[in-house]
């Protein structure tokens, strides 16, 4: 009989495996919002974001209601990594009744207590105090909370009974009733314990005083275990009851509306088991308890758990054990069949004792039980078994949280302080052996280092406060910085309207040479039809590769081939001779490889440099860039050039038609497949746009008849001052450190040249105002352009920070890095890279908006061929445009394509467009 009821209280190993899968299943109902009503591991929001980094200081009130009494307590912190804060409190005894009477007496009650409890820290010589004091409250029962300061009461235990509580904010509630309070009024009378001398409250009303959170134990073990300069992302409380709390991923809690970093997460693991899973390891002991309590068939977890239960269990295996005659034989167990009469702490006393059954002899005859040696021996063994057990399903349910929490932050391995505390942890001096062993076979992928708490309620508690308000004077820091980068719909409006201006100041003729906005006129005065066919070149000149590419446009689409040729640095810097002579040279190369020697084709010619376009194949070179010095080429046709080099080596078959940039490229590559394309836009290193507008608007080129492409260089955009207003410190900063300070002040903003930069500043700047990294800013920090623009699309690549990959950047730039710091990092990168896209939007709108109405349309459909990184890599830039867009030019629907090698293929298709427009003109 004893060894079948041993073995029905132990669980095998491959049931905790399974046991440990529906904890974590049922903590993901809990956290989901379409399921968290059915959870049975409710998964409650703390709205506790982070976790104390030593920094706090301050003098911080915590009241914490308690079973019977007000614990008062004043906690003092000195910034020092919280390794001696001062405190002291006094515990007030509630009067009699007050538990089951008005919930507003109940609070009144709490605000006399703490009335007093300043009363008597009151200095004579202090008459007022314009000093805030912060009051953490430690509330015990279950609430629904929806701020950190916000919580309705669901429902009273404990044997609280207070009407008209649930449904209300008790938060509110306790500030109401402090509010109407005066230092000095009568107060139940307490015991003054451990003498403080420190913060002086003032007399007269308590208007200082000010409730800003509001929080159960568990999370204030956690808290208090953060001060001894470690970081705690976990906590359990092994008590009457049991719970574990733990820092979850924010945007997994679908109950709160955080997003960003991380959020403290209450399990409430009691009820875990209600819906039956449990029911093949719960013993008839465990049934016989749950029979006899207030609230059968609820809190299954907890009842085989907490503490308040585990001498009823033990109780009820006696009474079985001994009427199948197994113990106690001949001897008189009534006392047994009294409910309570068996507790924790005669469990303890017999089970802590490892040498004999002496102890357990005395513990049972004080009981009134006369046992035999062999009846202490077999009492010891199911004490032992159901603590036991009780100790390893704890481990369970911190095996789900720790593998749930390495699974969720992408981590290979974990290793995480778990904060510890309750009378079962500290009672049973073999609970953290097996928490420590079971969790380790449960989840070997994770290693929890187990601290016990100090005082969770009392000192947790006001680690709570402090953290919440030093979270909030960040805040109002971090915002301070940003505000200047977050555009209101009227920001946006105003540089959609100044886009409008100088779009049309550079379309006038008298106009065009002092806009800011060129709009220059490309010659391509229609886009694909679909009808092109036949064979084409494509030369892709920008840098110190260039390509030859021949395309093939057939009825079943098109094909390319391409090779790349270098230019040697002697040639890039030589003679303009020089350069035409060796590309010509590449292009009979690739001809000759193509076998394409015997046919003349036509060309279009991508020349990625500053040009005045005077014709559709004529364009002179205004300046070299991209290190480029060719002599004898500024201010000459580069077309021309070109054919002059196809004279001098002989080279017949060459047949130049168009030369373009790469943004009328893009336009044209996506136009093939889509009619609607007549917009260019290409925002990667740098940002231009082009579209195609009616040739009556286009002062700068003879003729009203059509359209033409125009190639806007909106980059330039603001070089005037018009955007001046929006121009922040950083942005000023990084364009007095360019090669061209005071140009191409949109792109600056926009583009992704510079936007790792932007960020770089705003990070030393809050790093210097002790926001980030602890004040300190690496050597590599403080390195121009050291931030590259593709660290913000790894930073805002996913909801959970996926911290591995931020770690690396960290380390890439020598910085030590709290969790924090990288949900901060985050925000910086967001701002300026959602900044990047309304402004690229509100461009776009006013092209569009123009469109619109030179057709005289009230809806306008187009299509947007869009090319480059920023665009393409970044993993919220194209959504944050598109939205944007539609709210700025509701009137215009707008589809976006991602071009294919708009240079090569979009090349091919200009002098494509070009032969067809010809033929047809013939």
């Amino acid at each position: 009989q004893i060894q079948r009821a041993l073995r029905s209280l132990g669980i095998p190993l491959d049931r905790l495996h399974i046991m440990k899968g529906h904890m974590i299943q049922d903590m993901c109902k809990g956290l989901s919002r379409e399921t968290h009503a059915q959870a049975k591991v409710r998964m409650l929001p703390t709205y506790i974001c982070s976790t104390p980094n030593g920094t706090e200081k301050g003098n911080f009130l915590v009241v914490e209601l308690c079973q019977n009494q007000v614990r008062t307590l004043l906690v003092t912190l000195y910034g020092d990594g919280n390794m001696s804060p001062q405190m002291m409190y006094k515990i007030f005894d509630m009067p009699e009744g007050i538990m089951q009477g008005e919930g507003e007496a109940l609070f009144d009650f709490i605000a006399q207590c703490v009335s007093q409890f300043l009363a008597e820290t009151t200095s004579p010589e202090t008459s007022s105090s314009e000093e805030r004091l912060p009051l953490g409250f430690v509330f015990p029962f279950t609430c629904r909370q929806t701020q950190l300061d916000k919580a309705e009461l669901l429902s009273w235990s404990k044997g609280f009974s207070c009407s008209g509580v649930v449904g209300k904010d008790v938060v509110q509630m306790l500030q109401s009733a402090i509010n109407k309070q005066e230092v000095g009024s009568n107060g139940s009378g307490g015991q003054w314990l451990s003498p403080w001398r420190g913060w002086k409250s003032s007399p007269g009303q308590l208007s200082h005083v000010d409730v800003v959170a509001l929080m159960n134990d568990t999370v204030g073990t956690m808290m208090t275990c953060c001060m001894e300069g470690r970081p705690c992302e976990i906590a359990m409380v092994a008590d009457k009851g049991s719970n574990c709390c733990f820092m979850a991923e924010a945007y997994l809690v679908e109950m709160a509306e955080e997003t960003s970093g991380r959020m403290c997460v209450n399990t409430e693991w009691g009820c875990f088991g209600d819906d039956g899973t449990l029911n093949d390891i719960f013993t008839p002991y465990d049934e016989s308890v749950d029979e006899e309590s207030s609230n059968p068939g609820e809190k299954r977890f907890e009842k085989m758990v907490g503490t308040l239960y585990l001498g009823e269990i033990v109780r009820h295996a006696l009474i079985g054990l001994t009427a199948e005659k197994a113990i106690f034989a001949g001897t008189d167990i009534t006392v047994l069949k009294e409910k309570g009469v068996f507790t924790i702490q005669h469990i303890l006393d017999i089970i802590n004792n490892e040498e004999g059954t002496s102890d357990v002899k005395r513990v049972l005859e004080v009981l009134g039980l006369q046992a035999s040696e062999r009846d202490c021996g077999r009492v010891q063994q199911i004490c032992r078994a159901v603590v036991g057990r009780a100790a390893t399903l704890h481990a369970v349910g911190l095996a789900a949280i720790l593998s749930y929490m390495c699974q969720t932050r992408d981590m290979e391995t974990l290793m995480v302080n778990v904060g510890v505390d309750g009378e079962l942890f500290k009672g049973y001096s073999r609970f953290e052996e097996i928490l420590q062993s079971v969790s380790r076979l449960l989840s070997p992928e994770c290693m929890a280092t187990f601290l016990p708490s100090k005082d969770g309620s009392g000192r947790g508690a006001a680690m709570v406060t402090a953290v919440a308000l030093r979270l909030a004077a960040q805040r109002r820091v971090v915002n301070e910085v940003l505000g200047p980068l977050r555009l209101t719909r009227a920001d946006l409006e105003k540089v959609q309207a100044l886009m409008r201006q100088e779009m049309e100041r550079g379309l006038g003729k008298h106009t065009n040479a002092t806009a800011s906005v060129r709009m220059l006129p490309t010659y391509v005065s229609h886009t694909p039809d679909g009808t092109e066919r036949g064979d084409f070149l494509a030369l892709d000149l920008g840098g110190t590769n260039f390509r030859v590419l021949v395309v093939r446009v057939t009825e079943d689409g098109i094909s390319m081939a391409s090779e790349i040729y270098v230019i040697p640095v002697a040639i890039m810097q030589g003679t303009g001779e020089a350069l035409f002579d060796h590309i010509i040279d590449c292009i009979v190369d690739f001809q000759r490889k193509q076998n394409l020697m015997t046919q003349t084709l036509p060309l279009g010619f991508t020349f990625s440099f500053p040009c005045q376009q005077v014709g559709l194949d004529k364009a002179l070179l205004l300046t070299w860039t991209k290190g480029f010095t060719a002599s004898g080429c500024v201010g000459q046709d580069v077309v021309q050039l070109l054919r002059e080099a196809a004279h001098r080596k002989q080279h017949s078959g060459l047949q130049v038609v168009a030369l373009l940039n790469d943004t009328v490229g893009t336009m044209m590559s996506c136009g093939y497949d889509d009619p609607k394309c007549e917009i260019g836009l290409i925002v990667g290193t740098g940002t231009n746009a082009c579209y195609m507008e009616e040739m009556k608007n286009v002062g700068t080129v003879e003729g009203d008849e059509g359209r033409m492409c125009i190639n806007m260089e909106w980059g330039a955009f603001g070089d005037n001052g018009c955007l001046d207003h929006l121009f922040t410190h950083f942005d000023r900063v990084v364009d007095e450190t360019t090669i061209n300070p005071g140009k191409q002040r949109f792109e600056k903003l926009i583009s992704g040249m510079y936007l790792g930069e932007i960020v770089r500043q705003i990070l030393l700047v809050m790093t210097e105002k002790q926001l980030l990294f602890q004040g300190r800013a690496s050597a590599k920090l403080q390195t121009r352009n050291i931030f590259q623009t593709k660290f913000l699309s790894t930073i805002e690549l996913s909801n959970g920070l996926a911290l591995r990959h931020i770690r690396a950047i960290l380390n890439e730039l020598e910085l030590e890095a709290s969790f924090e710091d990288s949900v901060v990092m985050r925000e910086v990168c967001q701002a300026v890279s959602l900044r990047a896209a309304q402004l690229c939007a509100a461009g776009l709108a006013a092209v569009v908006e123009k469109m619109r109405e030179n057709r005289g349309l009230e809806q306008l459909s187009v299509s947007v061929g869009v090319d480059g990184t920023l665009y393409k890599l970044h993993p919220r830039f194209s959504q944050n445009l598109q939205k944007t867009l539609k709210d700025l030019a509701p009137n215009c629907d707008v589809s976006f394509h991602l071009s294919e090698d708009g240079s090569g293929k979009g090349a091919a298709l200009v002098a494509a467009v070009a032969s067809r427009t010809a033929r047809a003109g013939q």
